[in-house]
């Protein structure tokens, strides 16, 4: 096996201030020493809470081939004769590196999107590329401005299909993000009110979003939501940067990947599609109306890089849902099973009540449980929003209701009492009662902002019902 960087493109590709001595062959890379194997190299970034430098020596016990490292460390680490490379800044040399890797790459690249499903919609495409060639995608939501150029340098030579998730908390960062991931084709998803804590408007956030036009390729594709409000002005942003193919997916007319029909079912769904002007019906694995939308902008993309569309049709079939984003687990609860819907990863309006749609359709003997936390970066808005999830919970036909967090208590106002299960102001804080209310047959779905921590209560179901 050919290993990932050669020690000679590696350094051309770092552009070390100093090389001491031999640097090994790389294999993989890393930014976290708890996860260095032997033949990675290791950068040693600086982030808000720990410094890199200070588990470099650990790196390179584990068999790090290569230490990337500060000049301005360099007297700190002056025993280091081999396997350590001096550069101006951490960060920015594996900017260089995934930037290289980028270059060498002759297959097609994707970067999606949007202000939700991007992680979803990055799963479920790679799993759909697969059976049509060598697929390289991000891990989890590495999106942003250490994501993506780790998942960049980490991308093989040979790599036929490359997918990138592309995020952003402000105006500018999906542009310089974009410029390294120089794609063929560029997708949004959607855009709705996420992280508007951080903008003016959401027409600001749209045009946040249209960054990732300005790193398309020559000959390259647009590939957007029809069905939102700023489908047209996404579109003449796309052709305004001379990217001449631009299409649209949803159910409105002028679609060029049209949903004709869709039944929502509890553990998955049935798609009828009109894909370029071909019929195409498609099976998916996981349930939500939600995940149906992403997935006509899966089909379209597999279309418009030349992939097999028979083939992602019956992957998606077998596709579930992400992890915190959807994954389902069976719980062992006394004398019966119980399901538990793990949504915990991140949360806004629109993914909430989509999460809470999917709830209601489950079909179970017990109780509709939500778990909800905290949606962040609202802005002025985050109160009504809070209040306005009281609709789309009754909708679900939801039948207890935990909530955690100073913002949700504006819903915990809302709810019926009859629907009450427990308000706390910390995630941990609910974990007791969520694990006492639970009874066999009941389904459970566990959801908010990363920040509003609600992993760890699936966690503890997980270990108690295990």
């Amino acid at each position: 096996m050919s290993a990932l960087w050669t020690s000679e493109a590696f350094a051309v590709a770092a552009a070390p201030i100093l090389q001491p001595g031999v640097i090994g062959d790389v294999n993989g890379i890393s930014i976290d020493s708890r996860t260095v194997k032997a033949g990675d190299a290791f950068f040693a970034i600086r982030g808000e809470r720990f410094d890199g430098h200070s588990f470099a020596r650990a790196a390179l016990d584990a068999g790090a081939a290569v230490v990337i490292l500060e000049e301005a460390q360099r007297a700190a680490f002056s025993d280091l004769s081999e396997r350590v490379l001096f550069v101006d800044d951490v960060l920015k040399a594996l900017e260089r590196v995934g930037r290289a890797a980028r270059a060498r790459v002759k297959g097609r690249v994707i970067a999606i999107t949007g202000s939700v499903g991007k992680t979803s919609t990055k799963d479920a495409l790679r799993a759909a590329l697969e059976p049509s060639g060598k697929v390289h995608a991000a891990v989890s939501s590495f999106n942003n401005h250490w994501g993506v150029p780790l998942t960049l340098a980490r991308m093989p030579e040979d790599t036929e299909f490359g997918i990138f998730e592309v995020g952003m908390n402000h105006p500018g960062e999906i542009r310089h993000l974009i410029a390294m991931v120089q794609p063929h084709l560029a997708m949004i998803t959607t855009i709705v009110a996420a992280h508007i804590g951080n903008f003016s408007s959401i027409d600001e956030i749209a045009a946040a979003k249209a960054e990732i036009f300005e790193g398309v390729v020559p000959g390259g594709a647009a590939l957007v939501n029809g069905d939102i409000p700023f489908a047209s002005f996404l579109e003449t942003r796309a052709k305004a940067l001379g990217i001449g193919q631009c299409h649209r997916f949803g159910r409105s007319e002028g679609a060029d990947i049209k949903l004709s029909s869709l039944d929502l079912q509890a553990d998955g769904s049935d798609l009828s599609v009109s894909l370029f002007g071909e019929p195409v019906h498609c099976h998916l694995g996981a349930p939500g109306e939600h995940l149906a939308m992403n997935a006509l902008s899966v089909l379209g993309a597999v279309a418009l890089v030349n992939g097999n569309v028979e083939a992602a049709c019956r992957a998606l079939a077998a596709h579930g849902a992400s992890k915190g984003r959807g994954q389902r687990h069976t719980l062992v609860v006394h004398d019966g099973h119980s399901l538990l819907i793990d949504e915990s990863y991140n949360a806004n309006p629109s993914s909430v009540a989509a999460a809470l749609a999917t709830l209601g359709l489950v079909q179970m003997s017990g109780r509709k449980i939500a778990v909800l936390g905290d949606m962040l970066e609202l802005g002025d808005d985050s109160a009504a929003m809070h209040e306005g999830l009281i609709d789309p919970l009754l909708a679900a036909g939801v039948d207890r209701v935990f909530l955690c967090g100073p913002e949700m208590a504006r819903l915990w106002e809302k709810v019926p009492i009859t629907r009450r299960g427990a308000y706390a102001k910390a995630s941990t804080d609910l974990i007791g009662p969520v694990l006492a209310d639970i009874k066999a047959g009941d389904a459970i779905m566990i959801k908010g902002s990363l920040g509003s921590r609600m992993a760890p209560i699936v966690a503890a179901l997980l270990e108690e019902f295990k």
